[in-house]
């Protein structure tokens, strides 16, 4: 039994496929199929049943998968201990960051960081806040940047900034120039909204439950892959739709064609903050990432001058 095996079977775990579990380990699918099948003969036992396609662990896999991927973390904190006699501000930092925040906060972020660190580079990964929080406790990803409160269970956070939602409508809308619009107006027209998996879409659904009430009177709302597929659709007049401040005053190089409106109050909103495993050695990188971003010019957030992380919670 190798670490290498343990990985691939915590990676098909993960994507319940072979062919992409043998992507995401970086090999072919049959190197990783024999693989796991020789680990399968060592154990005695079947670790996944292949039902349609799909690779489904037996309930003694789970357990075993269990099992590895705490081997892994604690064979991942052996290279952290490495780690902690060396620079921290030298090497690469792996960064995840959630789809709704990252396009607006990167290119921004990536000069004033490497002013800061210029020996640091980013290795950046945009995705899910479940996922990257997995990524996170299985030493894929050094530090994430995801809309808080999340399970911090053997994770460290700090808040970054605050960031209230508006209403976008096309040109010429009726609620163009509208002082304030009440949350439960937006039942009214079409919403659109991202697909499942993003936290922001349950934010928005919070702000207007009966917007996705299948007993409404109101159109049904329609999804979109990105905020920016979204922002298009509402131009061509589909619906209109909810976007935190800061996806729309920062977006560079671009006219905005549509109009906003505030929330009336209490508005909703969003914090955004760093999140990384409480057993992390690198702190100096964290700190520096954090100055990094409560130092940027970011429009339409309010930065959160915090002296030290908060949120810390045990393993």
């Amino acid at each position: 039994m190798t670490l290498t095996e343990l990985r691939y079977l915590v990676n098909l775990d993960k994507e319940r496929h072979f062919s992409r579990a043998a992507e995401r380990s970086f090999v072919s699918q049959p190197t990783l199929s024999v693989a796991l099948k020789k680990l399968e003969e060592e154990l005695g036992v079947t670790l996944f049943e292949r039902i349609r396609g799909e690779a489904r662990p037996t309930p003694v896999g789970e357990r075993i998968i269990g099992q590895a991927r705490r081997v892994l973390a604690e064979a991942h904190r052996i290279e952290d201990i490495a780690r902690e006699g060396k620079d921290e501000m030298v090497g690469a930092l792996r960064l995840g960051a959630i789809y709704t925040v990252g396009p607006y906060l990167l290119p921004g972020l990536v000069p004033g960081l490497r002013g800061r660190a210029p020996l640091m580079p980013l290795v950046i990964d945009e995705n899910f806040t479940a996922v990257l929080l997995e990524q996170l406790r299985d030493n894929e990803l050094d530090v994430a940047v995801v809309a808080l409160p999340v399970d911090l269970h053997g994770l460290s956070a700090w808040a970054l900034y605050d960031e209230e939602f508006v209403v976008v409508v096309p040109p010429g809308h009726r609620w163009a120039g509208m002082a304030k619009l009440p949350a439960k107006l937006l039942a009214e027209e079409r919403l659109l909204l991202l697909g499942p998996g993003h936290c922001f879409r349950e934010q928005v659904i919070a702000a207007c439950p009966k917007c996705v009430d299948a007993e409404g009177r109101g159109p049904r709302p329609q999804t979109g892959s990105s905020l920016e597929t979204i922002r298009y659709m509402v131009e061509s007049g589909l619906g209109v739709t909810v976007l935190p401040r800061g996806a729309i005053d920062n977006r560079p190089g671009e006219n905005q064609p549509l109009a906003t409106v505030p929330f009336a109050a209490p508005a909703p909103s969003r914090r955004i903050g760093l999140v990384w495993r409480r057993s992390f050695p690198r702190l100096q990188a964290v700190r520096a990432l954090h100055d990094a971003i409560v130092n940027l010019p970011l429009h339409g957030v309010r930065m959160l001058q915090q002296a030290e992380p908060q949120l810390a919670e045990p393993a």
